[in-house]
Order: C-alpha cells, then sequence, then structure tokens
C-alpha cells in the first residue's frame, strides 16, 4: 500500500468491546517507545487528520492492514494529550468482522497497528526515531503488536450476546436452506 509504514499497538485497559461491535481507545501513544525504537511526538497526526477532515475522508478500519479487508469504521479519530484516540463500530455484517468480534472476545486478538506515511522524523542520539509528523491512512487490528502499554478490554457480556445473536441468525439462514433444498 503506497510504501505505508506501520506502528503497533496492543489495546489497552482504556479500550472496551461494547454492545458487541463498538471499540474505542488509543491506537498510539505520544511519548512512548515501540519494539521498532521510534517515538510518536504529541501532535504528529494534526494536519493529516485536519486534511482528512477537510476532504470528507477517513481513517479506514482494516483486518490485519489488508486493504481489501475493510471490517468496520472509526466513528471517531482524535489526538488528545495521551496518544490517538479512536472509536468506532466493527461491522458485523461483513464476514472479517464476525470473525474479528469472535476472536476480541477469546482474547486471541489484541492489537491495534496503524498505517502511516513519515513526513517529518529525526533521530536522537540514543537511536530512536522522533516521528513528529505522520500522514495517517489506517488502523488496523492485528494478532502482534509493537507498543505494549496498551491492551484490549473486552466487555464479554455484550460481545457474548452480539456472538450469540449472529449465531442464531446464521443457523437460521443454514436451517431455512436446507429445508427449502429438501423441499425440491
Amino acid at each position: 500500500m503506497l510504501d505505508l509504514e506501520h506502528k503497533f499497538a496492543r489495546l489497552g485497559g482504556d479500550v472496551a468491546v461494547t454492545e458487541g461491535t463498538q471499540i474505542a481507545g488509543y491506537a498510539s501513544l505520544f511519548g512512548a517507545t515501540d519494539q521498532g525504537g521510534d517515538v510518536v511526538e504529541k501532535g504528529a497526526y494534526a494536519a493529516s487528520l485536519q486534511r482528512l477532515s477537510a476532504s470528507g475522508g477517513r481513517v479506514k478500519m482494516l483486518w490485519q492492514h489488508d486493504p481489501a479487508q475493510p471490517i468496520g469504521v472509526w466513528d471517531d479519530v482524535h489526538e488528545d494529550a495521551r496518544g490517538l484516540y479512536v472509536k468506532g463500530r466493527i461491522l458485523a455484517e461483513v464476514e472479517r468482522g464476525r470473525e474479528a468480534v469472535a476472536l476480541l472476545a477469546a482474547g486471541a486478538i489484541d492489537g491495534l497497528s496503524i498505517g502511516y506515511r513519515t513526513l517529518q522524523a529525526t533521530r536522537d542520539g540514543k537511536g530512536q526515531r522522533l516521528l513528529a509528523e505522520l500522514d495517517l491512512w489506517e488502523v488496523s487490528l492485528v494478532t502482534f503488536p509493537m507498543l505494549p502499554e496498551a491492551r484490549v478490554a473486552a466487555k464479554g457480556d455484550a460481545v457474548a450476546d452480539a456472538l450469540a445473536e449472529t449465531w442464531s441468525s446464521m443457523a437460521q439462514i443454514f436451517e431455512d436452506a436446507r429445508r427449502s433444498m429438501a423441499g425440491r
């Protein structure tokens, strides 16, 4: 995807899956050194978010950085004093969305990762890359994050209810199809 870089973050206690499909938390934390030695500086996303807003664009929600697999929408993406806050909805109507909800509920997936292009960065004396301006393209749900400071906290009852409803609907569809085929 156009030489995009990726920065991973574990979803944290500030991240929750609610009402089965809603997710919110921090995709990036300012001042935290990730496993690649990068540090995102406060304000790094501001210009990119402003450009997206002015053009009517949105940061995409993808599955494992695959542009062919959008799994939902980010309704709110903004910087605050702590980092890049995201809030959105995983679409259970999409196969990968249903899978993502199930994997989050089970704790098998607990990471977020940003896809971006570096516009301004410097190196400090410790070998770290200080990212001052980033062009943010997407935030993905991923298996292996690089920033361990944040983790997912799924609200099990809401996720379980949503999964039960989804599986019940699917079972009914299959049963209807079976009956239709048997009646031929």
